[in-house]
């Protein structure tokens, strides 16, 4: 309800939160059809929709990964549906907007394509960071289940509709220029903004298919009957510690974040001024500081050799390494 009554206008405070409320029930009682809904509640329904059918399906699968296949998915519709609805009201299209679309749009196709050769759509494979927790952490049935419904469904499907919200600032301030026929939209932050967009997109597809290469050589080998220690170094390590792992540990998450901070800096230069949509990428940042360490925790315990691995290489952001980041063979 803040995100909504902030998305319209209203700065919510406990004083006037019974005005906010009334004003997002006015914009839903008053809108007659799909293009009345401004962008970002039309969002926050089909949200909803995403985040129930995933809890539902995890409940009858018993498989806890649906909301990982709407990763890469759900924001690109978000993002098209800013798109559908200038067009449903017949405004000629904002040069911002649509090159933000666009942007979004190849890194969800990237992304996408990046999952599936993994496997993620295979609707038996899971993160093995669910079985781990379930093993671990939260024993309980019925303390999973709360999890499963409060963080897995609704929480990561509610962070994925809060990170494409600079759209929404974007769109309306474009929407208000265009009543005024001001069409001089587009700025030099823009076009920076565009090509830190592009560099940190081609950054993840470097790193993610040399992850791919390393790890596709090395299972090929252990198939063969060879066990990990007996492969070629540095194969024999088990994580990939070359190219561009060689300045960050996670490559690919760095610049996975950096493209959502570039988004929200698409809505401050078309408002001037920052805006409550940073909510959306200080919680995805805060969420990759956590998953980040979580994977890491369970990596520690497959390969020793990670602990000298960390301690020579930046977690996230690119740096030179203090030492030799790959950790000789014990």
């Amino acid at each position: 309800m803040v995100v909504l009554c902030r998305a319209l206008g209203q700065d919510w405070t406990w004083t006037n939160a019974e005005a906010c409320v009334t004003d997002v029930i006015n914009v839903l009682q008053t809108s007659k059809q799909y293009s009345d809904f401004p962008p970002v509640v039309s969002n926050f329904v089909w949200c909803f929709v995403f985040a129930t059918a995933c809890f539902l399906l995890q409940v009858v699968t018993g498989n806890y990964s649906f909301v990982d296949r709407l990763w890469s998915l759900s924001p690109v519709f978000y993002a098209w549906n800013y798109i559908v609805v200038a067009w449903l009201r017949g405004l000629e299209f904002d040069v911002r907007l649509v090159v933000v679309v666009m942007l979004i749009t190849q890194w969800g196709v990237r992304l996408t394509y990046n999952f599936y050769r993994k496997g993620g759509y295979v609707l038996t494979s899971e993160d093995y960071r669910w079985e781990f927790t379930r093993l671990h952490f939260i024993k309980n049935w019925f303390l999973w289940q709360v999890f499963a419904l409060v963080f897995i469904a609704f929480y990561q499907n509610f962070l994925l509709y809060l990170i494409t919200c600079p759209l929404q600032v974007v769109f309306k301030v474009w929407e208000n220029k265009f009543k005024s026929d001001i069409y001089d939209n587009w700025t030099w932050l823009d076009s920076g903004l565009a090509l830190a967009f592009a560099g940190f997109l081609i950054l993840e597809t470097i790193a993610d298919q040399e992850q791919w290469n390393f790890q596709g050589n090395k299972w090929k080998m252990l198939k063969k009957g060879k066990k990990l220690q007996e492969l070629p170094y540095p194969y024999s390590l088990g994580f990939v510690t070359t190219g561009t792992f060689a300045y960050s540990r996670h490559p690919n998450f760095f610049a996975e974040q950096a493209m959502w901070w570039v988004v929200y800096f698409f809505s401050v230069s078309a408002s001037g001024y920052q805006n409550w949509t940073i909510l959306g990428t200080i919680l995805l940042t805060l969420l990759f500081q956590g998953s980040t360490r979580y994977t890491e925790h369970i990596t520690l315990t497959k390969y020793s050799n990670y602990a000298k691995y960390q301690q020579a290489v930046s977690m996230l952001l690119p740096l030179p390494p203090s030492k030799n980041p790959a950790p000789k063979k014990d």
